[in-house]
């Protein structure tokens, strides 16, 4: 088929014309397509609380709240420790550290604090007992504990660590690891308060405390050379 020049243009301008025609129809689509898209979008933008339930991260736990002092509860009992340097008075705090006390008096009842020793010292600062090891063990192993023994969970609170205070022992990092040893303060130690559990104070023989501290010692391993034995370990009515 022939075309004349007349016929071309206006073959040229029909294409033209539908061409503008198909873009006018994709422009209309295209607008309504993104009108949609708009509508879509605006419905499901989440509430300002859910989104900031959604980015919120995840905080810790909070750690326990420490236990504080509760004048209205105490104990009618005192611990009584003999020694050859003298006599240690302890008066219990079971205000803050139930457990730890009452674990305290179940041992010694059952005289198992009788013929154990003060292993560890570090002169006018501390002293450390209870470790069923010193009763006949090897000097290497005093201070390591005994397998299978009880333990008793954590009782921070905010009573500190300053002289006199009584302060239980444990394993390492297991917080909720003491069993049996226990130690006494003879200076302040705020480094340990909320890190270790404090269940009494020495409220008579203090200086005893500090005899005991004095005596002769590694000063690398702060082992005793000779053992301060607790010959007994009484609980008495208080005011005795």
């Amino acid at each position: 088929m022939t075309f004349s020049r007349k016929n071309l243009k206006y073959e040229e301008r029909l294409i033209h014309f539908r061409t503008e025609d198909e873009f006018i129809m994709k422009k209309k689509i295209f607008a309504a397509f993104l009108l949609g898209i708009i509508s879509i979008a605006c419905s499901g933008t989440p509430s300002s609380e859910t989104a900031k339930t959604e980015t919120t991260t995840p905080s810790r736990p909070a750690a326990p709240a420490l236990a504080t002092p509760n004048p209205a509860i105490t104990d009618p009992e005192v611990a009584v420790i003999e020694t050859d340097y003298g006599k240690i008075k302890i008066k219990f705090y079971p205000d803050v550290a139930p457990q730890h006390v009452e674990n305290f008096k179940k041992l010694a009842r059952e005289q198992f604090f009788n013929g154990l020793a003060f292993h560890r010292v570090i002169p006018d600062n501390i002293i450390q007992g209870g470790d069923p090891n010193t009763r006949s063990g090897d000097p290497s192993e005093w201070g390591m504990g005994q397998p299978g023994q009880p333990n008793v969970n954590a009782e921070f609170n905010t009573r500190p660590f300053v002289k006199g205070t009584v302060g239980m022992a444990r394993r390492g990092g297991d917080v909720n690891s003491a069993t049996s040893q226990f130690f006494i303060c003879l200076t302040e130690h705020p480094e340990w308060n909320g890190k270790y559990t404090v269940f009494g104070e020495v409220v008579q023989g203090i200086e005893t405390v500090k005899l005991i501290s004095n005596a002769p010692s590694d000063p690398n391993s702060q082992k005793v050379k000779d053992k301060v034995v607790m010959k007994k370990v009484l609980i008495e009515k208080a005011g005795n």
